[in-house]
């Protein structure tokens, strides 16, 4: 793995990650690493994300010996499918903030479960949904609206974005200027260097 800045997130308050991957195989390892540091701690986990990322998740939590069922079962652990996450809260192709906002700290009441100083782990591909359909503007709205609600809920965020969806015209200043980390691998790493360096940056935002 090549990052700009470290995964790990021991600190839940202002961890908004970002990844940049090839493969919903390549992004299941990673986000199977975030969250059981979580389920170490007895921290819940919520995972938003597309039946395909789902299932790739699921086999590699499974892989790494968690049990699935019994998380899932006790509630610590979600899995919520992205379009019908975004259907709760997207009006006339916008993210509504107090939609939004409903709709994710549900999903944290219904992890934490009563639990008092709950700290969550999310995995959202909820942006790349949206910008894999052509909706930039609202993918980076939605990423603004979670570094609002940041303030207000004690979480920890990871979002993922297909390297494949990013065009040269693409700007990547704007998802990597709303996350706290950005990383990459593979041939995904490869190309983000390619773009800074047509942009004549020394760094992305974000990171050290």
């Amino acid at each position: 793995m090549q990052t700009t800045k470290s995964t790990r997130s021991t600190d839940t308050h202002g961890f908004h990650g970002v990844r940049f991957y090839e493969s919903e195989r390549s992004l299941a390892k990673i986000v199977a690493e975030f969250l059981i540091e979580g389920f170490a701690d007895s921290d819940p986990g919520i995972v938003v994300a597309t039946p395909a990322m789902r299932a790739a998740l699921v086999l590699e939590l499974a892989r790494r010996s968690v049990d699935v069922a019994e998380l899932l079962r006790s509630g610590q652990f979600l899995l919520l499918d992205a379009h019908e996450q975004l259907a709760t809260f997207m009006t006339d192709g916008h993210p509504d903030p107090a939609r939004f906002n409903t709709m994710v700290c549900h999903a944290i009441e219904r992890a934490c479960r009563g639990r008092t100083n709950c700290k969550v782990r999310i995995f959202g591909q909820m942006v790349d949904v949206l910008w894999r359909d052509g909706q930039q503007d609202a993918a980076i709205q939605l990423e603004m609206l979670w570094n609002q609600l940041a303030h207000k809920q004690a979480f920890s965020l990871l979002c993922g974005y297909a390297m494949g969806n990013f065009y040269k015209n693409s700007n990547f200043e704007d998802i990597c200027g709303q996350h706290s980390h950005v990383s990459s691998d593979g041939r995904a790493h490869a190309l983000l260097a390619d773009k800074r360096q047509e942009d004549g940056t020394t760094g992305l935002p974000g990171a050290a």
